[in-house]
């Protein structure tokens, strides 16, 4: 059941008939030092976006198979990227990203975790013309395509993503859609203000602000229909994501490996993680692996 303050934002959102403008990232590449160590801390696994993390793995890995060659679009520190990867061993993975200190960041986490199925390259995702056409057997992206400054830019990433994708390959590219009211957007990104760094906040706040709307993110995601559907948190669509069918029977394996994670996070994580899973679900996505 959604708290009160949750209660609010969904009668909020279902009875405005404005939205709010959307503010552009101040920048394309996060480039500056302080920035990217609060983001980077923030996201970790033990950091305050750990359920996120856990549950966009399980949805990853429900599109992928042994095998497989992986394409994560704006990959960062490869927070997640990492997880996904030491958990699909039998995976070859490759994190593109614009940014210079941001893949130094995530060259080092692969190093320290001694993942050998990961590589990376510097690149634009509007344009991925390093990589040929069906090239890869699963397309990922997590909380980065609102870092775009335009909706033409949005529609370039979903085409290449599109053309670089083999028949029947995986897809999970999930990113936040922008409510229609401030208040609704501060409320997500000051709700856990004392347990992250100021830095971190003021970028989720800023992130949330440059979030396409779901009608925006559906638009440009024209180039895979009928590969893949878009999903959206239910009652405030705060969240969104586009997710190819199963591409494998969920695995007991992997899915007794996901148990110990959730098993592993402090209590409030599984709580948020417990929210996530349940307003997802309700919007028709859902992962066996954290069933």
């Amino acid at each position: 059941m959604p708290n009160l303050s949750m209660l609010k934002i969904i009668v909020r959102e279902t009875l405005s008939r404005g939205r709010i403008e959307r503010t552009p990232e101040p920048s394309l590449v996060m480039d500056d030092e302080d920035q990217v160590q609060a983001y980077v801390a923030a996201g970790r696994e033990t950091g305050v976006m750990a359920p996120t993390y856990v549950f966009h793995g399980a949805n990853i890995s429900d599109v992928i198979k042994p095998g497989d060659r992986v394409l994560d679009l704006a990959c960062g520190p490869a927070n997640q990227l990492a997880l996904v990867a030491r958990l699909n061993p039998d995976v070859s993975f490759v994190g593109i990203d614009l940014s210079p200190s941001m893949l130094a960041q995530a060259e080092a986490l692969i190093a320290a975790q001694e993942l050998d199925n990961v590589s990376f390259q510097q690149g634009d995702i509007t344009c991925l013309s390093a990589f040929a056409d069906q090239s890869f057997d699963a397309v990922i992206s997590t909380l980065s395509l609102h870092h775009l400054p335009t909706t033409g830019m949005l529609a370039q990433t979903f085409a290449e993503a599109a053309r670089v994708l083999r028949p029947n390959g995986g897809v999970y590219i999930m990113d936040f859609s922008r409510l229609k009211a401030r208040s609704s957007i501060e409320y997500f990104a000051y709700q856990y203000v004392d347990r992250q760094p100021a830095l971190f906040t003021q970028d989720y706040l800023n992130s949330l602000l440059a979030a396409f709307t779901l009608a925006e993110l559906k638009a440009a995601g024209a180039p895979l229909i009928g590969r893949a559907t878009l999903f959206s948190t239910w009652g405030v669509p705060f969240m969104a994501s586009f997710k190819s069918p199963l591409r494998q029977p969920a695995n007991p394996k992997l899915r007794a490996l996901f148990k110990e994670l959730v098993e592993a996070l402090p209590a409030w994580h599984q709580t948020d993680l417990a929210d996530m899973v349940r307003f997802f679900r309700m919007g028709g996505l859902q992962s066996a692996l954290l069933a």
